[in-house]
């Protein structure tokens, strides 16, 4: 259980958070009409005449979004309803030219689901938590009203408009920003992974209604607020944090919470009031008559459950069970669709070139991946060329390293003049001298060398102070530049100091 409270002057107040995210379903067309979904075309420049509602323009369900929906569906683990249906949800609004959103209320594709969020105590997240999803629904998108290009006037781009959209209901199950900023990561990632939402919040593409209510813990739930169309994982978190505080001082003092709709401004990290809480009741919701109700045949259901890939869990399973990582190790390579991808890509080709089961080598390559291959590109800076970063490449100073033949240190050396350059690794090692030394017979001289120059430390080692083996150690790698294997140093100078 969270242990997040706020502590107020009269005492503790707890959290309740539940987040509604819009994700835009990744397909070339819109929900009901063959118009383009591409971002960043000339405003209302991708609008038919079903999205600027012209008389006598019939919807039509566009087969694709209703796919990715069931899809989406499926990877929470969530009913899946074979029949539903599609409502009018009526207000008017200038970015909407029907005069109504078509929407899904009574009888939304998705029922009931579920999204495990991982324990992560230095995120306050102490345990793994099941997170409930009340429902998935399938509506159509608004354009989108500027008001900052003239003094007096507003204008609407209706690109957007008639755009599909996935609604995903949380159940109110989140007791902190940090859940609530771990569900939507992971929710993001699942929607990546499956490729029905390409996830990207700056864009408007996901983004989060956040409703928050504060309660004394135990009792029942408070009055909450809305606050619209939050597009970070960062904002969300603030909004959660700013918004609870704000409602613990209007009750503490007195006061009570409105239900209303609030607007989050990233500026000030700040929420204000947008307009009174709307109440179904208040759109007159009504079945859609120019649509008949979505029927799922079995064997569409079937094809949508066999396209689904690996999933998050599962995949960071399988890295601890089957490859041998650490949590964190797979944790970190699950969380983005582009890490686990580089990651697999470079794991089979290193297993290839060195010839032994990828199990043998993934830590060495989930190592890699994570910790010294973005460290050495992020010292480089603009020096480097992403483009030169080939899994072969990659594989082939992995290979070097794995058989001794370079070290940590020279490997990190190879890849720079890799970015920089594109030279093949093995070329770069040896017109470089970026190569251990493993003959023994060179690395015994300069051994026996150290042992005779400091025969008084040669005495307290083997009187006990066994912390001087590193000394022994540097003086022979620095008598080698360097360049001696750490491995056979290590060997010689035990047998020699024993």
């Amino acid at each position: 259980m969270s242990n997040y409270r706020i502590q107020g002057a009269t005492g503790e107040w707890e959290v309740v958070i539940g987040l509604e995210v819009h994700a835009q379903v990744s397909t070339h067309s819109k929900l009901f009409s063959g118009a383009s979904t591409a971002f960043g075309a000339e405003p209302n420049s991708q609008v038919s005449l079903v999205d600027a509602a012209m008389p006598g323009m019939l919807p039509v369900p566009n087969r694709e979004c209703i796919r990715q929906a069931v899809r989406t569906g499926m990877a929470i683990d969530a009913q899946i309803n074979a029949w539903s249906r599609f409502d009018r949800k009526n207000y008017f609004y200038a970015d909407l030219p029907q005069g109504y959103q078509i929407s899904q209320l009574y009888h939304p594709i998705v029922g009931e689901g579920q999204l495990l969020i991982e324990a992560d105590e230095k995120a306050g997240i102490p345990e793994d938590k099941i997170i409930g999803i009340e429902r998935i629904h399938v509506e159509q998108d608004a354009g989108k009203l500027m008001h900052d290009q003239h003094p007096t006037m507003s204008y609407v781009d209706l690109n957007r408009c008639g755009v599909a959209l996935m609604e995903i209901v949380s159940k109110p199950d989140m007791r902190s920003p940090a859940e609530a900023g771990a569900y939507v990561r992971k929710l993001r990632a699942i929607l990546r992974y499956v490729g029905s939402c390409d996830g990207n919040m700056e864009e408007g593409s996901m983004r989060a209604d956040v409703n928050v209510s504060v309660r004394r813990p135990g009792e029942e739930f408070g009055t909450r607020t809305e606050t619209k169309n939050v597009n970070s994982v960062r904002f969300v978190m603030q909004t959660i944090e700013h918004e609870a505080m704000r409602q613990v001082d209007v009750l503490e003092s007195g006061g009570k919470i409105v239900q209303e709709t609030r607007l989050f401004d990233p500026g000030t990290g700040t929420t204000r009031t947008m307009r009174s809480k709307e109440d179904a009741h208040d759109y007159r919701y009504f079945p859609d008559p120019d649509l008949l109700p979505l029927v799922l045949e079995e064997d569409f259901l079937a094809e949508c459950r066999a396209s689904l890939p690996e999933l998050p869990d599962a995949k960071r399973s399988r890295y601890t069970d089957v490859l041998g990582l650490t949590p964190y190790n797979a944790r970190e390579l699950t969380a983005e669709v582009e890490t686990f991808a580089r990651f697999e890509t470079l794991l089979a080709e290193t297993a290839k070139t060195i010839g032994k089961d990828e199990p043998a080598v993934a830590t060495q390559v989930a190592n890699w991946s994570l910790s010294i291959a973005p460290g050495v590109m992020k010292s480089l800076g603009d020096e480097a060329d992403p483009a030169n970063a080939t899994a072969s490449a990659q594989a082939s100073i992995l290979a070097m390293q794995d058989k001794g033949e370079i070290s940590g240190g020279q490997a990190k050396e190879i890849f720079e003049i890799v970015l920089k350059t594109g030279r093949d690794p093995s070329e770069i090692a040896d017109a470089e001298g970026l190569k251990q030394v493993s003959d023994t017979g060179a690395i015994e001289a300069a051994v026996d060398a150290i042992i005779a120059a400091n025969a008084d430390k040669v005495e307290q080692y083997r009187g006990g102070k066994e912390a001087l083996f590193g000394f022994f150690v540097g003086q022979t790698m620095k008598a080698m530049q360097g360049k001696a294997n750490p491995g056979v140093v290590n060997a010689l100078l035990k047998a020699k100091l024993g």
